[in-house]
């Protein structure tokens, strides 16, 4: 028998190198051994039809879910939500909530995630969280400059202009903040050549390749996530796999990411935190070991064995609830 013919719809590319476009040629692959993956950026009438449809976006892909839903009513949809689903397109969107319907399955990233959907919609939803594969911290070489990197798009969504803040106020000698990302916002991307210019310890790095953020970020002595808002940030993932503690903005999506007790958040936007936090994670060693024992803590949800299973479980029930339909 063939495999079952699984489409994702991805409004990102590989080219634009986002979280969305991380999650979909991730689960691309976790699913490729048991069935026949496709991905592209919509779905219509006169595509192929898949088996299952997997979306990612409810407001950007409402369109192709909606055509999908309505040519074929008898075949399965899930939803994955994004940050900018949960906390502002549902709520905003009629679009967007109109997918939240349409699907048969929704997924959210982290537990909290189930707090903003509608109390209709919640039976349907599952949490899966994201994965990386696990690299071991880089050895500290001697002298070098401790670097403090955030990873993100230059877009008010991330709040990078917190991190700039921050920067011209850490005064502890021998930190660097490093910035990777393209801007996405002109006027952000021309703050971050301001902020280069008045705060020697700041440097932005443009967009990188994912691989190459990988390595830099292993050797990093901490990762900053400012976002406003996020789903469940793959670069909160990626540092606590590498072993590289995570200072996180209190959102409710780092929260379902690290834990209420994360001893590492700070207030959304206030740059003076950020610059105390980054502060202290240098200078005292037992607040950065716990941490890093936090962090440690976390790892286990972030396997990629523990997401695959999860989405196979999912997938396998929509597959088989279809063909007992037929």
């Amino acid at each position: 028998m063939a495999a079952a013919h699984i489409h994702i719809v991805s409004p990102a590319s590989a080219r634009e190198n986002n979280g969305n476009w991380q999650t979909a040629s991730r689960w691309r692959r976790h699913l490729a051994r048991d069935y026949r993956v496709t991905i592209g950026p919509g779905w219509q009438p006169n595509d192929d039809v898949p088996d299952l449809l997997i979306a990612l976006h409810a407001r950007r892909s409402a369109a192709a879910l909606a055509a999908f839903a309505h040519a074929h009513p008898d075949r399965p949809a899930l939803l994955v939500l994004t940050g900018t689903d949960l906390y502002r397109d549902i709520h905003e969107d009629a679009a967007a909530r109109a997918s939240l319907d349409r699907a048969r399955a929704l997924v959210v990233l982290q537990p909290r995630g189930l707090d903003e959907l509608p109390a209709a919609v919640r039976s349907k939803a599952r949490v899966i969280y994201q994965s990386a594969p696990r690299l071991a911290p880089a050895r500290p070489r001697r002298n070098a400059p401790l670097d403090v990197v955030m990873i993100g798009h230059l877009r008010a969504e991330k709040d990078p202009q917190t991190f700039m803040d921050a920067a011209r106020l850490v005064r502890t000698p021998g930190v660097r903040l490093l910035h990777i990302g393209a801007a996405l916002d002109a006027d952000l991307g021309r703050r971050a050549r301001d902020t280069e210019a008045a705060a020697p310890a700041y440097r932005w790095l443009g967009a990188l390749p994912h691989m190459a953020t990988r390595r830099r970020l292993r050797r990093c002595h901490a990762m900053v996530i400012a976002s406003r808002m996020e789903g469940g940030a793959n670069v909160i993932i990626e540092a606590v796999t590498s072993g590289v503690p995570v200072l996180a903005s209190r959102i409710p999506g780092n929260i379902g990411m690290l834990g209420e007790d994360y001893a590492g958040f700070f207030a959304p936007g206030d740059a003076q935190a950020l610059a105390s936090l980054i502060e202290r994670s240098v200078d005292d060693a037992r607040f950065v070991d716990r941490l890093r024992r936090q962090c440690a803590a976390r790892a286990r949800l972030f396997a990629p064995a523990a997401e695959r299973a999860r989405l196979l479980e999912l997938v396998d029930n929509l597959l088989s609830d279809e063909r007992k339909h037929h």
